[in-house]
């Protein structure tokens, strides 16, 4: 029997969880769903990701009203992907933060990445026709810039390329506390299919810098002390770990269906049980094949090309 698309078998609703991370900080999680996080200040609430959906943003909503009644002033986009951002509109009229690459990247592939990513996440995209058409920024940054939330200080800042070429850190000072997006995952697979897999070291490296006490990752539970550390290195093992068999394959000359089973070989034992393994795994293999063979820029996934590449590789 052939392998459910992506996740389109996953039709289970997840356990929300909503952490403290540091005083006035918090991430919404849901067992290897899209994470969240909240960052309290005196006068303002800041959001980190919209979630997938309104219907999915009300929940994070709910969580922050059992904590604080502070209007939501800010919301940061750390990259354009459609389960990140479409989500928007439930939290009224925020400014909205996204780098100049992400928004770049929406005008690029924005609709492409939503056709696309509904019909790999049938489940997160329920109640779908709220949304009301894609998510723009009113803000954009190139390199860095710093929101007061009274006078608590927020630096969003891009790291370098990852998990997209556009992607955004969150830091606040006060706290040490980061959210990184999908930097940086925790027993959650790692998307690769729009990553750039020779700058995500260096990206991690430039995390891992900061020395934050806790971090907001993109999926997985939220990292306190020790698990910082031990999360930024699963991220990169599993980042090098996908590359370097497929770059093998690639550089003899052989086919994606090889680079498939070479990334199995050394993926499946250490990373099987995490979660979105297998929905992602096909997709971090096209992209780390295009990648090996000098294509710097990520191909447009698109519905059609989803279906073909899903084919060939599960055939």
């Amino acid at each position: 029997m052939a392998k459910a698309f992506a996740s389109a078998g996953d039709l289970s609703e997840k356990k929300t969880s909503f952490t403290e991370i540091g005083e006035g900080l918090y991430a919404f999680t849901a067992q290897g769903d899209p994470n969240s996080g909240v960052i309290i200040g005196d006068e303002s609430v800041m959001i980190v990701e919209a979630q997938a959906t309104p219907r999915l943003a009300r929940k994070v909503i709910d969580c922050v009203r059992s904590v604080t009644d502070k209007p939501i002033s800010h919301l940061v986009l750390t990259h354009y992907h459609a389960v990140r951002v479409l989500g928007a509109s439930a939290y009224g009229a925020p400014q909205i933060i996204m780098s100049d690459t992400a928004r770049a990247m929406v005008v690029e592939r924005g609709q492409e990445d939503w056709d696309s990513e509904f019909a790999r996440f049938p489940r997160l995209f329920q109640g779908h026709e709220e949304i009301p058409g894609l998510t723009w920024p009113t803000t954009t940054f190139s390199e860095a810039m710093t929101v007061y939330l009274g006078n608590r200080r927020v630096d969003i800042f891009t790291p370098g390329r990852a998990h997209t070429a556009g992607d955004a850190a969150i830091w606040v000072p006060d706290a040490e506390v980061m959210f990184t997006g999908d930097i940086v995952e925790y027993h959650s697979a790692c998307y690769c299919g729009d990553g750039h897999f020779a700058d995500w070291g260096d990206t991690l490296d430039v995390i891992a810098g900061f020395k934050p006490r806790a971090i907001a990752p993109g999926r997985g539970d939220a990292l306190i002390g020790e698990t910082v550390g031990l999360a930024i290195e699963s991220t990169r093992d599993f980042v090098q770990s996908t590359f370097d068999p497929v770059a093998r394959v690639a550089a003899r000359g052989g086919s994606l269906k090889e680079a498939m089973a070479a990334a199995r070989a050394t993926c499946d034992p250490k990373f099987s049980d995490f979660a979105i393994y297998e929905h992602c795994l096909p997709f971090n293999v096209a992209r780390a094949y295009d990648e090996a063979r000098g294509l710097d820029h990520p191909r447009i996934w698109t519905a059609a090309r989803d279906a073909e590449m899903w084919a060939a590789l599960q055939g």
